[in-house]
């Protein structure tokens, strides 16, 4: 449990560096970095009796007297840090030696070690941002790419904060002239809230709330990558495949049919877009156990991927398509299909041998279009491309195709996208609400009721930014997956 009173320190910075920083935040932190601090020049006055937002340069000295490093110490005062509390930082070498003593002289001068994440919240609660800016802050530090960085840089800096502001006033306004409305309810002539507007400024909100719910599907495949299953029978070479695409040996590659058990996940940055490539159990008949729960989970991962690549040997193609077909490329449904014929180096014509595939994925789909099991449009789109993942043939070529295959819709720096499943969770929660509204209005509920709708869509907003929250334990969960130091 975080107590808020204490003053606090940490290391900021990763292990290793020319330079290391120590934050300290608290009531306290300017006295308590005076005690193991000491001013070097003609000016020696303590860093109480010094401007704030300056910089002083010293020594930390241990407490016999002797000297640990030459540091830069800088002030902050409340309100006006990061925190919003009084604050200094001490800049010293990056040796682990001297962090480590500097933070040990700290404790014992009255300093508790920060908890992860201690800072922000302390940030938060203070005022010094809501909630959903704070969550950015470490979606910024976890970026990986200049899409992950500007979304969590629009977050930071408040876009959705103002979105989610503008949403809350308007609804705020017709809580207030319906509760208005309501309290003079013996007056049956007077109405407060007009239903016309009502009904257009609710439309107008489920509208923003609409487009900020289905935005999370872009923003979960920035922040996440673009999911891409690997399928296909087993030893086709979707774990060799795999290594090769992510640089290093992720999977077990071996002879043995069946030696992908469970998924393996790792992602690969392609030109700027993330893709979290999957690898899977081998899809076979088994007595095995463990291997069908394996096939289990196959199935399930194909379900959540944006992409399929299903991986069949060049040398046993045919066979492959007309045993799994019928099983695999129903569950391709709004998916890009991508055929990866692999171990082509084996095989004498790598054109010849695509065309026979294509005729016979083309057989197979024919099947299945009058079976009614599929229509001609359930697959988003589906590519054939012959590889070899051992001799690390026409690997680019398969790489510009995930790459063409991936289709992120356009988006401006202004757009504000959800990439946070909490936020996501409570704008669907809000959208039912004004939902319930809308029918409400259509159905004339009583006005009391409609009052109530409101009150929850607001409730759901608030969440977000954290004006709603008042549970310790949900903000502790929140906070505790940031970085020490943040």
């Amino acid at each position: 449990m975080m107590n808020n009173q204490d003053t606090i320190c940490a290391i900021a910075t990763a292990q290793g560096g020319a330079i290391g920083i120590i934050r300290v935040s608290g009531s306290d932190a300017v006295n308590i970095t005076d005690t193991i601090f000491k001013p070097i020049g003609n000016d020696k006055s303590p860093l109480s009796q010094r401007k704030p937002y300056t910089i002083t340069f010293g020594h930390i000295v241990d407490t016999d007297g002797s000297v640990v490093d030459e540091v830069l110490v800088s002030v902050f005062r409340a309100p006006h840090s990061y925190t919003g509390e009084d604050s200094t930082e001490i800049s010293c070498h990056g040796s682990a030696y001297i962090l480590q003593k500097t933070m040990q002289l700290l404790i014992g001068a009255g300093c508790r070690s920060a908890l992860p994440g201690e800072y922000t919240q302390r940030a938060f609660l203070n005022g010094k941002m809501d909630l959903s800016q704070a969550e950015a802050v470490a979606d910024l530090i976890a970026s990986s790419s200049e899409a992950t960085h500007r979304m969590a840089m629009n977050q930071m800096r408040g876009s959705f904060s103002r979105e989610l502001s503008r949403l809350r006033d308007e609804l705020l306004h017709l809580t207030s002239l319906m509760e208005l409305e309501l309290d003079f309810s013996d007056h049956e002539e007077l109405e407060f809230a007009d239903r016309t507007e009502l009904s257009a400024i609710s439309a107008q909100v489920e509208n923003i709330i609409d487009k900020l719910v289905k935005s999370f599907s872009l923003g979960n495949a920035l922040k996440s990558g673009i999911p891409v299953a690997i399928i296909g029978e087993t030893n086709v070479g979707k774990s060799t495949l795999l290594n090769v695409l992510v640089g290093e040996d992720k999977a077990i590659v071996s002879d043995i049919h069946g030696t992908t058990r469970d998924i393996i996940e790792d992602t690969i940055n392609i030109d700027g877009t993330v893709f979290r490539f999957i690898d899977t159990a081998g899809i076979r008949e088994t007595d095995d156990t463990i291997e069908n729960l394996g096939i289990e989970r196959t199935f399930l991962k194909l379900s959540q991927a944006e992409i399929v690549l299903w991986m069949i040997d060049a040398t046993q193609a045919e066979k492959q398509i007309t045993e799994l077909a019928a099983n695999l490329l129903p569950r391709c449904k709004d998916k890009t299909l991508i055929v990866t014929i692999n171990k082509s180096d084996l095989t004498e014509s790598s054109s010849s041998n695509e065309s026979e595939i294509k005729a016979c994925l083309s057989n197979a789909l024919t099947y299945l279009y009058n079976d009614g099991t599929m229509s001609p449009d359930s697959i988003k789109g589906m590519h054939v491309v012959s590889i070899s993942a051992k001799s690390n043939i026409n690997i680019d070529t398969l790489r510009r195709l995930l790459l063409s295959s991936s289709a992120l819709p356009d988006y401006s720096n202004n757009d504000v996208i959800v990439n946070n499943l909490r936020h996501y969770n409570a704008l669907k929660s809000a959208l039912e609400s004004i939902h319930r509204v809308q029918d409400g209005i259509v159905t004339n509920l009583p006005s009391d009721l409609i009052s109530q709708d409101l009150r929850e869509c607001l409730h759901y907003l608030g969440e977000i930014t954290g004006g709603e929250i008042s549970s310790q334990e949900t903000l502790n969960n929140i906070f505790c997956h940031f970085c020490i130091g943040k």
